[in-house]
């Protein structure tokens, strides 16, 4: 068996809408996380492993878990129509990159059916930039889009190890609670009130865990830990994306397989 199939005219109210942008065009070092959405959905129905969550939801044929394929997009910002189509079901969903440029179309979307949300954001990189290369909508930038496009009312980012002066800036402009990796400790609670959006960058883990990523950022969290804290939260999540996995720099797929457990851990924690 494996994940249900299912095309977004099927999608039915209270469904996860598991659903891929291929896109990496916006990638500032290099390409291949384009090729991600489908390689994470093959890494979740692997027979190396089976469909149960750690706290033992089934994921096989499960009737609320629908992967929709990649979506058919025509330009960039046509992201946001792929995730229009979705929320008009009153679906959740759970977006897999690609690049971490999908994440600001994406939130235009759903900024139009929660109003402004909570962020919560996992990555080694700010992604605050105002451009990057005289490109905007660079990975770089989506979250210097989001906030000063109102569709944010606050944002928490969580693994932070690449901060400059420049995206210093920023987070004080845009009023970023970030948590640097360097001032991480367990006893810290991630608390969001409202309709939170989660978006996790597979760069987050440290690259020994994760060396399937464009930027190898030395000194990050373990799987284990990301693990636990997902496991810990307590938020009305109403949108969640995993990104920026590249296959091109993967060991024997165990990016992939990584990328595999983090989504499935975020399902199990919608699904409750």
């Amino acid at each position: 068996m494996g994940l249900l199939r299912s095309s977004l005219e099927e999608i039915e109210a209270g469904d996860i809408a598991l659903i891929g942008f291929p896109f990496d065009e916006h990638s500032s070092f290099l390409q291949g996380p384009a090729k991600a959405p489908a390689l994470i959905i093959e890494s979740i129905e692997s027979d190396s492993a089976n469909f149960f969550t750690e706290d033992l939801v089934d994921l096989n044929a499960h009737s609320k878990v629908k992967w929709t394929g990649n979506y058919s997009f025509a330009n960039y910002l046509d992201i946001e129509n792929g995730i229009d189509k979705i929320l008009s079901k009153k679906a959740i969903p759970f977006s897999l990159g690609g690049d971490h440029s999908i994440t600001y179309p994406i939130l235009r979307s759903i900024a139009k059916h929660h109003g402004p949300m909570s962020i919560l954001h996992f990555d080694a990189h700010g992604d605050l930039y105002d451009e990057l290369g005289g490109n905007k909508y660079s990975h770089a930038c989506p979250f210097a889009r989001i906030m000063e496009n109102g569709l944010g009312q606050n944002l928490t980012q969580v693994g932070i190890r690449t901060l400059n002066q420049h995206q210093k800036e920023q987070a004080e402009r845009f009023d970023v609670r970030i948590i640097q990796m360097k001032d991480w400790t367990p006893d810290i609670v991630l608390t969001l009130h409202g309709p939170v959006y989660l978006s996790f960058d597979i760069d987050v883990l440290d690259p020994a865990f994760a060396p399937g990523v464009s930027h190898h950022e030395p000194g990050g969290f373990s799987t284990r830990e990301v693990i636990s804290m997902l496991q810990k939260l307590e938020l009305d999540i109403v949108g969640c994306d995993v990104v920026e996995y590249n296959p091109d720099r993967d060991i024997n797929g165990v990016t992939g397989m990584v990328a595999a457990k983090i989504v499935k851990e975020l399902l199990a924690k919608l699904l409750q």
